[in-house]
């Protein structure tokens, strides 16, 4: 079951991230309601997983038993080549910070298990340490309990969500919480058992998904939730990023994915459709990006306002990422999947 009117959704959510770690200084920064939107534009790492765990069920609804080798190699073509180039492209003008002991950990996808160290070389790439854990477990869960129509799985998951909520919203206001750039902070952002509730949450989205599909015109239902997701932000100062606005993204999902209406038809485009597709290699790749075409304006002495710096910056970080993708994930995810190791 392919739903091409949800892949482009992945690169708006790729677009707030990558709005959201430029300069404070830029354009959407001067209206105080925009600006608290991309202040929080992180919640879109929360939309990426909550929608992962929707995507494996759609992917794999119809079958009766994962194969372990199988799902794990596929999943290692999908991501790994992009988040090792990731990495490559941030040590270009980051070399210092190399080290070997965090190289390691960077490698392995270990680095968010370990508070402090999640941030240390291309840090969008802590989420995709959180998604080899994803990936991990959620064989185990299709074989034994989505293939098996178990629902104690349902009871786990909600619970396990509760639970995340709370915890997150107590430790954030507790005196165990010392604040951005420290342990505790990288703990509650980044710690990968943070964040397994949202996958689960996701599976079981994609469940209801696949046992009631039906298409229906649902244009005015997802413009009106994608609203009260923007009025939340605004308006609603809760800690968003451990899966609490799942409230608002599963509904989305999943409207979206059965609607049929003019929202359909145009995130269908091939084009859009091609750019969600891409979204990963944008996700992985901005950071190093940003400081790579950084040093080149800086040598050729440019004094670009920071406005024209931002347009020529999404424009390469586009084109860039199209090419990542054309010419490196698709060809390398293609050859690793046809690999037969015995």
């Amino acid at each position: 079951m392919k739903i091409s009117q949800i892949t482009f959704t992945r690169f708006l959510a790729a677009l707030a991230i990558v709005i959201s770690h430029f300069n404070k200084d830029m354009f959407v920064y001067k209206t105080d309601y925009i600006a608290d939107v991309f202040l929080k534009a992180n919640v879109g790492v929360s939309y990426f997983f909550i929608l992962s765990g929707f995507i494996m069920i759609v992917a794999y609804h119809k079958k009766e038993k994962i194969q372990y080798f199988e799902y794990y190699k596929n999943r290692f073509a999908r991501i790994y080549p992009l988040y090792v180039l990731g990495l490559l492209l941030y040590l270009v003008t980051r070399y210092s910070n190399f080290n070997i002991g965090n190289v390691f950990l960077y490698l392995f996808g270990l680095q968010s298990w370990i508070p402090g160290k999640a941030m240390i070389l291309n840090f969008p790439g802590w989420s995709i340490s959180v998604e080899f854990l994803f990936y991990l477990i959620f064989p185990v869960l299709y074989n034994y309990f989505y293939s098996k129509k178990n629902k104690s799985i349902w009871v786990a998951g909600i619970v396990l969500w509760i639970v995340t909520q709370v915890f997150s919203h107590l430790y954030f206001v507790s005196p165990s919480y010392k604040g951005p750039h420290t342990e505790s902070h990288e703990f509650l952002y980044y710690f990968p058992l943070m964040h397994v509730s949202e996958f689960l949450v996701g599976n079981l989205a994609g469940l209801f998904f696949v046992k009631n599909f039906k298409q229906k015109n649902y244009d005015i239902p997802v413009i009106l939730i994608f609203s009260a997701i923007m009025l939340a932000l605004i308006f609603v100062p809760l800690f968003y990023h451990n899966g609490l606005m799942a409230v608002l993204f599963i509904p989305l999902i999943i409207l979206i994915s059965r609607n049929n209406g003019l929202v359909t038809k145009l995130f269908s485009l091939k084009p859009l459709e091609y750019l969600g597709e891409a979204s990963y290699a944008v996700y992985i790749t901005h950071i190093p990006v940003l400081y790579i075409l950084r040093e080149i304006l800086k040598r050729q002495n440019n004094r670009l306002d920071i406005n024209t710096v931002f347009w020529i910056y999404l424009i390469v970080l586009v084109l860039t990422s199209i090419l990542f993708y054309q010419f490196i994930e698709k060809p390398l995810r293609d050859y690793l999947k046809k690999v037969n190791i015995r």
